[in-house]
């Protein structure tokens, strides 16, 4: 007789009803019949309260308002997050969104850069360069004015129509115009989002002058964000990977950031609002998880544009200035980029609204990004489109020691590690140290295994810059 575990029996004691079978974790709460399904590697810990966080995601719904969740799932990255949690995907109605569930990270999303430079190269002249990018991105070495005109253009017409705008003074009078444009392509999901300026904050619309400089924009963000220097190591799959390029022992560029004051400013408002907007006498959700329904969900969306689309133009910005210092230390750019990438956005396909937080979209044929940690292995995959997992695959491992946790442990000096963290701030390197995540290889074994993407190259870190 099959034996329950005790966090099986705790479960059922609150009318949670958990199954596995191998990878496959099956919920279904009694109560509202709510259900929702996690890849899971085996060896990976199933935690309690991520668990309820996903079926208080699946059970969202207004009252009196038609909108429902269809479906709910979850990625091995799989980990409590301070409402919603990590790692999990969930479908609704078109009529339905849940800022919450997206919170104040909008489009934290990822970036892959070829560069052209063996290791061999870049070993070579590893001070000047290092010194160049810490200054750059860490000690607010950035020159990044940008135009009044480039904001509306980037809120109310298009990423394509901002590019139009950014002018020739700064930073930009050394980039290569015709290549941005050229890279848009690249970028999932980024023609999806709406925009428009009227949800904007109001410092990038000025009226009294036509330059203004952003102190967010060009810098990754704390927590998990960074840029990080990378070693391909394997070429998984060959045939894909000659469409771009990239060689053994290239170095690239992977960069982790979101949208920064401008996601806080639309997620907290937002979240706000979809409180305030709630039925007047019936009870609140004790998850904090609050549903927009009507013309308030289609604002979110433009809403949520507006701070996914700075996020991308914030990526942009970080790539070009890491490709500035290449030059200046190489006296050549030939980099490429691969992908561009978002978590954390709310986007319509197949007639459905897919949340992802802390998950990417893995459409069939697209390119995604699954980064392990500072010492861990990061992956190029190419997703399958799997619709039982709503298209999508994890962004990462997942966490598997909280940062409070971390913050314990005195020390974790890298001088005699394989990997190497430059930050100006000591505790990020133990608040983001490998020990606190999950190890890379099983989950990208088991999404493999199930058909949420194929593997194409496999990268080693060699040096990351938090902030």
């Amino acid at each position: 007789m099959y034996k329950l575990s005790r966090l099986e029996k705790a479960f059922l004691r609150s009318g949670i009803e958990l199954s596995r079978n191998g990878n496959i974790v099956s919920l279904i709460r009694q109560h509202g019949d709510t259900q929702a399904t996690i890849l899971l590697p085996e060896a990976f810990p199933l935690e309690e309260k991520a668990v309820r966080q996903l079926l208080d995601f699946a059970s969202v719904h207004v009252p009196g308002q038609s909108g429902h969740v269809c479906k709910a799932c979850a990625t091995p990255d799989f980990h409590p997050g301070s409402i919603a949690p990590v790692g999990s995907v969930v479908a609704t109605t078109p009529d339905l969104i849940i800022p919450a569930a997206i919170g104040t990270d909008i489009n934290c999303g990822m970036r892959l850069l070829s560069t052209g430079l063996s290791l061999a190269e870049v070993e070579a002249k590893r001070t000047p360069l290092l010194n160049k990018l810490t200054h750059t991105l860490l000690q607010n070495g950035r020159d990044v004015p940008m135009t009044s005109r480039a904001f509306t253009a980037l809120f109310d017409d298009s990423p394509a129509a901002c590019l139009d705008q950014l002018g020739q003074q700064g930073l930009w009078a050394r980039v290569d115009h015709n290549r941005l444009s050229d890279e848009l392509t690249g970028c999932i999901g980024l023609h999806e989002m709406q925009g428009h300026r009227r949800f904007a904050p109001e410092a990038l619309m000025p009226t009294t002058r036509d330059t203004l400089r952003d102190p967010c924009l060009g810098t990754p963000g704390s927590g998990n964000h960074f840029v990080e220097l990378q070693v391909v190591e394997t070429l998984i799959d060959r045939h894909t990977v000659y469409q771009y390029g990239l060689k053994p022992d290239e170095i690239v560029i992977m960069i982790h950031s979101g949208s920064r004051n401008v996601g806080f400013f639309v997620g907290q408002r937002w979240m706000d609002r979809a409180k305030a907007a709630w039925p007047k006498g019936i009870k609140h959700p004790g998850s904090g998880l609050y549903g927009l329904t009507g013309h308030l969900a289609s604002e979110y969306l433009q809403a949520m544009g507006v701070a996914a689309r700075y996020a991308w133009l914030n990526r942009v910005v970080l790539s070009e200035m890491v490709r500035d210092c290449l030059q200046q230390v190489f006296q050549q750019d030939n980099s490429r980029m691969i992908v561009d990438i978002p978590h954390n956005v709310v986007l319509r396909e197949q007639g459905l609204n897919i949340h992802r937080k802390g998950a990417t979209p893995a459409r069939n044929g697209d390119l995604a990004l699954i980064p392990g940690s500072m010492g861990d292995h990061s992956y190029l995959v190419c997703g399958l489109g799997n619709a039982d997992w709503l298209w999508s695959c994890s962004h990462g491992a997942g966490r598997s020691i909280r940062r409070q946790a971390m913050r314990a442990v005195k020390s974790v000096g890298d001088s005699n590690l394989p990997w190497h963290c430059v930050t100006l701030r000591e505790e990020r390197k133990v608040e983001e140290a490998p020990a606190a995540y999950k190890p890379i290889g099983p989950a990208i074994e088991v999404q493999e295994s199930h058909g949420l993407i194929r593997p194409v190259a496999k990268f080693r870190p060699w040096v990351t810059f938090k902030a």
